[in-house]
């Protein structure tokens, strides 16, 4: 996702405060969940429970920062990945992929978390994905879509509910060494997932063509029973 073997620009104390503060909260968010007390919090970012109210106001506005944050780079990374269209460019990916390990497991800790914040987290990644799906067809690389809006929330159900199901079966296997299971889940379904998206999957169109006529004037149920009979 980010390259972060740039040097950074110089910021202010407060903002670099901020950050250590949200990425250690990633970090212990993702391992243990969210019943972790800001004290432990603190700890783990090595600052005073009151500093981390300073900067996020609780714990709840803490998340509200986490989320931004795992959005912001999921949508960064997308969206160099499917304007690019190159294999540099997912070489480069995959290289990095223990660096995101943590908003990875984030992610899902808030997905199984459910709620309300589990729910406009999910509403936002849809949004996001749109917008760089949006930003593929512009740059050539992704064919458009009948309904974009369609494809993409079911792009979504797609890849987080596979991922959902990875992590019922294997988030808490590796509770030291997440970041190598992650890497191989994300080997694992790399070059299927080309494969489908670059090949795709029937060997005719036939089933969509007769999807497409059927969608105008699809028969009633007494229609279908005579069909059948």
């Amino acid at each position: 996702m980010r390259d972060t073997s740039t040097k950074r620009e110089a910021r202010p104390a407060g903002m670099e405060t901020a950050d250590r503060i949200r990425d250690a909260a990633i970090a212990r968010f993702g391992r243990d969940g969210f019943a972790v007390g800001l004290r432990a919090l603190a700890t783990e970012a090595g600052v005073t429970a009151g500093l981390i109210v300073h900067h996020f106001g609780s714990k709840d506005g803490l998340r509200h920062a986490c989320d931004e944050h795992v959005l912001a780079v999921i949508r960064a990374e997308k969206t160099k990945a499917v304007t690019t269209g190159t294999a540099a460019m997912l070489f480069a990916q995959l290289a990095e992929v223990e660096q995101f390990a943590p908003m990875a497991r984030y992610l899902l800790r808030s997905l199984q978390a459910g709620g309300t914040l589990a729910a406009e987290l999910v509403e936002h990644m849809m949004a996001d994905a749109q917008e760089y799906l949006a930003a593929g067809e512009a740059a050539g690389v992704i064919l458009p879509s009948r309904d974009p809006a369609a494809r993409t929330r079911y792009l979504a159900y797609q890849n987080i509910g596979g991922l959902l199901l990875w992590a019922t079966m294997h988030l808490d296997d590796h509770p030291d060494d997440f970041a190598a299971a992650f890497r191989r889940y994300s080997q694992e379904i790399t070059l299927p997932a080309l494969e489908l998206f670059s090949q795709g999957l029937f060997v005719d169109r036939s089933m969509l063509d007769d999807y497409l006529m059927y969608v105008p004037d699809p028969p009633t149920a007494g229609d279908a029973d005579s069909t059948a009979s």
